[in-house]
């Protein structure tokens, strides 16, 4: 795989990062084409039906006041075609909403993401040889080497980057795919039905959020995902059964695997720091009225320091439904 598509991967990836940091690894190296009319009209066609999950399936939150109602739902950023998550509940909570907030609502256009992830992913004055121990840059490009590169072809990737580029593979060719991950399904839903689609954060202020990490921080991710890269699919097999029950602290422990065990900055990048700013939006949602519905990494719903624990600290009831 050439340089090029892996910084188109990287590109594609990178606004799927919270959930467990695992949502890092969606791909499509379909993005470094500019899409076809083809694609386009597919991109305007009615959403395939998701199957219903059974028992009641992923949770779904909702804080109301006298004119407002928001719905909090969790998302899972990867998952395999035809994965059951459907629920009634969502689909009417969906349906009643006018407006749809993601975590970036232009994620999956490269123009927007590309030049953020150059100009924050790559430093060639630094390169990983330099700033990895001898063994760890080895096993590093080993692993590299495994997935069609290798760490010299990466050397000038920093830290984080290098970590998403030698973690995509796994959850890849055992079936996971972007675009059947539940942001784009509903991303796409809401167009179609002609709702207004709104991100919390652009590109640029989410690629900053994890390249700001310090380098300690990046380093101990990147270790993290080369030496544990035989559990990724299991982890994230896991953590989806998990969403699909419903079973909130399981699905916060399973993530913190990759977040807040690995390094405190990764928790904090990943979730507090973004958490804190969606929490303040929804505040602001609140102030409003009508009905929105929320759609962000499940992660940040509920791991620590989520926003429902934001939203209550400040005083909001939030009921789970």
């Amino acid at each position: 795989m050439t340089l090029a598509n892996r910084m188109g991967q990287s590109a594609n990836c990178v606004s799927r990062f919270a959930f467990g940091m695992l949502g890092a690894l969606a791909l499509s190296t379909a993005i470094l084409i500019a899409p076809s009319a083809k694609a386009e009209e597919a991109a305007l066609a009615a959403p395939a039906p998701v199957a219903k999950a059974e028992g009641s399936g992923p949770p779904l939150w909702v804080l109301r006041d006298a004119d407002s109602t928001i719905y909090l739902y969790g998302t899972v950023h990867l998952l395999r075609p035809g994965t059951a998550w459907g629920s009634a509940k969502v689909d009417a909570a969906f349906d009643s909403a006018s407006e749809v907030w993601v975590e970036i609502a232009n994620q999956d256009d490269q123009s927007a993401v590309m030049p953020v992830i150059q100009q924050h992913g790559m430093d060639p004055t630094r390169p990983l040889s330099t700033i990895l121990k001898p063994e760890d840059f080895a096993a590093f490009d080993a692993l590299a080497k495994a997935n069609g590169a290798s760490g010299a072809a990466l050397d000038a990737y920093r830290p984080w980057l290098a970590a998403f580029a030698v973690s995509m593979n796994g959850p890849m060719q055992a079936g996971y795919r972007s675009e059947a991950g539940v942001d784009k399904t509903l991303m796409d839903r809401a167009r179609n039905s002609g709702k207004t689609l709104r991100g919390f954060e652009t590109a640029d202020i989410q690629v900053r959020h994890i390249a700001g990490m310090s380098e300690e921080g990046q380093v101990a991710y990147l270790n993290h995902f080369v030496r544990n890269h035989d559990g990724i699919v299991a982890n994230l097999d896991q953590t989806v059964a998990a969403w699909i029950k419903g079973d909130v602290a399981e699905v916060g422990r399973l993530s913190r695997y990759n977040t807040g065990d690995v390094h405190a900055d990764v928790h904090n990048a990943a979730l507090i720091v973004r958490n804190a700013d969606w929490t303040r939006q929804i505040e602001e949602m609140m102030r409003g009225s009508g009905t929105a519905f929320v759609a962000v990494g499940a992660a940040h719903l509920m791991d620590n320091d989520s926003v429902i624990d934001m939203l209550e600290a400040k005083g909001f009831t939030v009921e789970r439904l």
